[in-house]
């Protein structure tokens, strides 16, 4: 049974919304819903949910622009739904801050496991277990959840953040693309390498654009992944 965690649904059809709220509370949830992408943040700034559910298709205000503006006030975890499914979206979504990505329709005891999985990942204590990190190459600060190269600040959203973390929580380790998404998302079910592949490549360009040296995160072929600490970096 899940404890009375606030969850906020964003979704203009109020039927799956009536649904979504409905299959939350079941599951034990403490819910607020909206029928709009601006009502929907009136209540984030008010209520300060613990996850939000939000549509991406919404009039006047669509999911893009209403998850925008929730990254700039929290990191609160947010599953975006959608009905359509094609990779583009997706990919745009994740890009954007979203931490995970639901297609319509969907399986209602899939709905809640992702709620419960999010959750779950954002009050695991391993997350906050060493409030900071530093080496020759960049500085995280896990509590304020920043991360500087060469003195200079690095917007990630939440989920390069995580897969960082969990590079550099094992220096000098290969972690296996499932290993990785267990980490950062949270859950290797139904989930491709490929969104790895595609994140490390994003944490490499992100790291690496104004430093003196390529972002030290390695590619394994057919293991993973690696971060390897500056120090340990052979000189070319």
């Amino acid at each position: 049974m899940a404890d009375a965690r606030h969850v906020l649904v964003v979704e203009d059809d109020a039927d799956v919304r009536s649904l979504i709220v409905d299959l939350l509370e079941r599951a034990g949830y403490r819910v607020s819903h909206a029928g709009d992408g601006r009502t929907g943040l009136r209540f984030f700034h008010e209520r300060r949910p613990d996850l939000v559910v939000l549509d991406i298709s919404m009039p006047e205000l669509d999911g893009f622009q209403t998850l925008e503006r929730i990254r700039d006030l929290s990191d609160a975890p947010v599953l975006m739904l959608t009905a359509h499914n094609a990779e583009l979206e997706r990919v745009r979504g994740l890009k954007a801050g979203a931490d995970d990505y639901l297609g319509k329709p969907f399986g209602r005891q899939e709905l809640v496991a992702r709620v419960e999985t999010l959750l779950r990942r954002a009050r695991d204590p391993r997350h906050d277990a060493d409030s900071r990190y530093s080496d020759d190459f960049l500085e995280i600060d896990f509590t304020r959840r920043s991360v500087t190269v060469s003195g200079e600040q690095v917007s990630l959203t939440p989920l390069e953040f995580r897969l960082l973390g969990a590079l550099v929580r094992h220096p000098d380790q290969v972690l296996s693309s499932d290993q990785l998404l267990e980490q950062a998302w949270g859950d290797a079910t139904g989930r491709s390498p490929d969104q790895v592949k595609l994140y490390v490549s994003y944490l490499r360009r992100k790291l690496s654009d104004g430093a003196p040296q390529p972002a030290p995160i390695e590619t394994v072929r057919g293991f993973g992944y690696r971060y390897r600490r500056p120090s340990l970096i052979p000189n070319s």
